[in-house]
C-alpha cells in the first residue's frame, strides 16, 4: 500500500477502505508519511468530501493513534459533553455537576482555550488550587467516588489528531465539515463516555456561521458515534450574541456559581437545561424529556447541583468556599461601565467582536503559550431584545489596564441599536438521527 495511490484515489472522489485510513494515520503519526503528501490527502478531502463510513474510519484511526481510556471500571452509564465553542461558555460548570448529582458518573476531559476566551479549564484554574492533572486511575476513583471529575487531556490522547489539525491549520483545510467531524469526535470517543451530547455553536461568535453547514457538522458527529455504539445527541445553538452575560474566566465561573443558586441568566441558564436534560434523558434515567427538565431544575432548586460542584473542587484540591462564597474570587484593579448614547431595542451584539475585546484584556490567548488573567473581562448588561434608554449601561468592562479606550470602542460597536424589537432564539435545532 502507498499513500500516493489513497492520495489518487480520493482526488478521483472514490470511498477509501478503512485499512487505506488506518495506514494513512498511522504512517503520518510515526512520520513515515511527509507532510506534503498529508497535505494534498486534506485537500483532496476538502473539495470532495467524505462519506459517513470513511469519517468514522478516520475517527477511530485518530483514537487509536494514542491512549483510550478505559472506564469500564467505573460504575453505570457514563456521560459527556462537548462544546463546539463559543463566547461566554460556561455550560460544563452547571451541566456536569447538576447531572452528576443526580447519581449520572459525568467523567470530562477539557482542553484549553485558544481565541476568544478561555476553555474550561482556564475556567477551572481561576478557583485557588484546582488541579487539571489526575492519573488515569485516580480520575476513574474520584467519579466513583463523588460522581464527576473534570480535568484536562492527557498528551497522549488521539496524537494524530494534534499533528494532523497543526497541518490543516496552515493549508487551509480547517473548514472541512469530516476533518472537523472526526477531530472532534476522535478525542470523544477516546474519553470513553457512553452518552455524548454535542452543543454545537452557530453564528458571528462560533465556528460555523451558517445553520446549513453547523446542521451537516451535527449530523455527521452524531453519526460517527452512533457508528461507535454512542447514545448521541447534538443540540445546534446561537452565538450570534455571547451566551449569558459574563465573558471572563472568574467571571465566566461566578456565573456558572448564580445559576447553580437559580439566579442566571435566561439564556445561559434555558442552555444548560437542555444540554443536562438531553444527557439525563439518554442516561436512561427518565424516559421523557419534560421529566428530564423538572429534575435539572429540581437539582437547582435543592442546590444539590451547587453541592456537587463543591464536591468536585475539594476533590481536586480547589478552595470549595469560593463555590459558597464568590466574592471571593481576586477582583481586576479597574472597573469601566459603557454607557448608551441613543436609545432603542439590542437588535444584534457581534459575539466575535466581545471576545477579540475580552482577549485584548487578558481573558483569552492569541497564541497557546500566552498567560491568562483569570480576574478581567466583560459583563454585558444589555442582551439582544432587551430596551436601551440613552445614559443605560450596556455592558462592564474589568480590566488590569487603565488605557481600554480601544477595548471600549470594539464593545461599541459590536451593539447594533435601533427602533426592531427582536426575540432572539437560542436553541435551533435538536439532533438525534442522522
Amino acid at each position: 500500500m502507498r499513500a500516493v495511490d489513497i492520495i489518487m484515489k480520493k482526488r478521483d472522489n472514490l470511498e477509501l477502505s478503512k485499512e487505506e485510513i488506518d495506514f494513512l494515520i498511522d504512517g503520518y503519526t510515526k512520520g513515515n508519511i511527509e507532510d506534503y503528501q498529508m497535505s494534498a490527502f486534506t485537500m483532496a478531502v476538502y473539495f470532495n468530501g467524505m462519506t459517513d463510513l470513511e469519517s468514522t474510519y478516520l475517527a477511530l484511526a485518530m483514537l487509536n493513534s494514542g491512549d483510550v481510556l478505559d472506564l469500564s471500571k467505573i460504575k453505570g452509564i457514563k456521560v459527556d459533553k462537548h462544546s463546539t465553542g463559543g463566547v461566554g461558555d460556561k455550560t460544563s460548570l452547571v451541566v456536569a455537576p447538576v447531572v452528576a448529582s443526580l447519581g449520572i458518573k459525568f467523567a470530562k476531559m477539557s482542553g484549553r482555550g485558544l481565541g476568544h476566551t478561555g476553555g474550561t479549564l482556564d475556567k477551572l484554574e481561576s478557583i485557588p488550587g484546582y488541579n487539571i492533572s489526575l492519573k488515569e486511575e485516580e480520575f476513574i476513583e474520584q467519579v466513583n467516588d463523588i460522581g464527576i471529575a473534570l480535568i484536562g487531556q492527557t498528551q497522549d490522547l488521539a496524537p494524530a489528531d494534534k499533528k494532523l489539525y497543526a497541518l490543516r491549520d496552515v493549508t487551509a483545510t480547517v473548514e472541512s465539515i469530516p476533518l472537523i467531524a472526526s477531530s472532534i469526535m476522535s478525542k470523544k470517543l477516546a474519553s470513553g463516555a457512553d452518552v455524548i451530547c454535542l452543543d454545537v455553536k452557530v453564528g458571528s461568535g462560533a465556528f460555523m456561521k451558517n445553520v446549513k453547514d453547523a446542521t451537516k457538522l451535527a449530523k455527521l458527529m452524531v453519526q460517527i458515534g452512533k457508528n461507535c455504539n454512542k447514545k448521541m445527541t447534538a443540540v445546534l445553538t446561537n452565538m450570534d450574541e455571547p451566551l449569558g452575560n459574563a465573558v471572563g474566566n472568574a467571571l465566566e465561573v461566578i456565573e456558572a456559581i448564580n445559576t447553580l443558586n437559580g439566579n442566571g441568566p435566561k439564556d445561559f441558564t434555558l442552555l444548560c437545561e437542555r444540554i443536562a436534560s438531553e444527557l439525563i434523558l439518554d442516561s436512561g434515567l427518565v424516559d421523557n424529556l419534560e421529566d428530564a427538565k423538572r429534575l435539572f431544575n429540581q437539582q437547582i432548586e435543592n442546590r444539590k447541583g451547587l453541592k456537587t460542584l463543591a464536591k468536585l473542587v475539594h476533590a481536586q484540591n480547589g478552595d470549595e468556599s469560593y463555590i459558597f462564597n464568590p466574592s471571593l474570587f481576586k477582583k481586576a484593579k479597574y472597573v469601566y461601565e459603557i454607557k448608551s448614547n441613543v436609545k432603542g431595542y439590542v437588535n444584534h451584539i457581534n459575539a466575535l467582536e466581545i471576545g477579540n475585546a475580552a482577549m485584548m484584556l487578558g481573558a483569552g490567548r492569541a497564541k497557546l503559550s500566552d498567560k491568562i488573567d483569570h480576574t478581567v473581562g466583560i459583563v454585558l448588561a444589555k442582551k439582544v431584545g432587551d430596551k436601551v434608554n440613552v445614559g443605560d449601561v450596556i455592558a462592564t468592562i474589568h480590566s488590569n489596564i487603565e488605557n481600554v479606550d480601544n477595548v471600549i470602542d470594539m464593545i461599541i460597536k459590536a451593539y447594533l441599536i435601533n427602533d426592531i424589537e427582536v426575540k432572539p432564539s437560542l436553541i435551533l435545532d435538536v439532533i438525534k438521527e442522522n
